[in-house]
């Protein structure tokens, strides 16, 4: 058996998420407990009773999904012995990897996603930025009805989630002609996303030289297991390496459909998605049905997944 563990990014929280964990495991509180004290805003009350516009505020979403992945992954080392032999983060969860793999500290971390959620939110106010799933349409097509829906502006393919889903990013006018070209080139769903910003762009790069200056007074250690980053789908061989993969993943595509790959092309057999919902662990078996992949977010989730890496191992 060849394991990895994937982490979720914005889109993936939800009011009440890892309620049920946390009445059972106390630890899962404290993880959030330690994340307050670094925002000095109470995280757990804002992701148990909302609003869900504050949580979905990019500079809360972060710092919510990173703790949240780190929570269960903090549970399953005190429950477990069984380690993964590779870590991946869909966007921000690539940050969830990097303290996972010891190569950034928590506090550090979530820190860090607080500032990137606002260097994102100053590059594209409010309002003007807009992200757009396209279902059902090869990733060609979808470049192409970005190119022709641009007419000056930016508008561009951000997220290869699998075959036939790609997020779209841009200002939010162009966004909205994309959709209904999508919708005339066949496409089955074009719908735009509850975000408040238009991550992984060309509007992002004001963000990410932000983020890149941010990142030069931070200490990040080689991760102790390897971590393959969205931006290259490959490891950062030292803390240079990983900054500027960092910062390039602010304005550059999630190439989730490739990682999914390399991962399978490594050996890897099981995937296992840490932290609130099943998207990613729906994805993987969109991209290559031989892998088997299982969320952890519940109890009952937890317990499914050490009974069948038990019966592996």
């Amino acid at each position: 058996m060849s394991l990895a563990f994937v982490f979720p990014g914005q889109g993936s929280q939800s009011i009440g998420m890892l309620t049920q964990l946390a009445i059972e495991f106390p630890q899962v509180k404290a993880t959030f407990s330690e994340a307050s004290d670094v925002l000095n805003y109470d995280l757990w009350k804002l992701i148990s009773e909302g609003p869900i516009e504050a949580l979905n505020q990019t500079e809360r979403t972060q710092p919510a999904m990173l703790a949240a992945g780190i929570a269960v992954w903090r549970l399953w080392q005190e429950l477990t012995n069984i380690q993964p032999h590779y870590l991946a983060g869909h966007s921000l969860g690539e940050y969830t990897a990097l303290v996972a793999a010891e190569s950034m500290s928590f506090s550090d971390a979530i820190k860090l996603v607080e500032m990137r959620g606002q260097f994102m939110q100053r590059a594209v106010p409010t309002g003007q930025g807009a992200m757009a799933a396209i279902l059902g349409l090869d990733d060609d097509l979808v470049k192409e009805i970005c190119i022709e829906a641009a007419k000056n502006a930016v508008v561009e393919a951000v997220n290869f989630n699998s075959p036939g889903q790609v997020v779209i990013a841009g200002d939010i006018e162009a966004v909205k002609r994309a959709t209904v070209l999508a919708k005339d080139k066949g496409a089955k769903r074009a719908m735009l996303l509850p975000v408040s910003v238009p991550s992984h762009c060309a509007l992002m790069k004001p963000a990410a030289e932000q983020l890149e200056i941010t990142l030069t007074s931070m200490t990040i250690y080689k991760p102790v297991i390897p971590v393959i980053h969205n931006a290259n789908v490959g490891q950062g061989d030292d803390d240079k390496a990983i900054k500027h993969l960092l910062a390039q993943q602010l304005h550059t595509p999630v190439r989730w459909v490739e990682t999914i790959q390399r991962f399978s092309s490594l050996g890897v057999t099981n995937i296992i998605e840490c932290g609130p919902g099943k998207v990613l662990a729906g994805l993987t078996k969109r991209i290559d049905k031989s892998l088997i992949a299982l969320p952890i977010f519940d109890q009952t989730s937890l317990e499914k997944v050490v009974q069948v890496l038990g019966e592996q191992s």
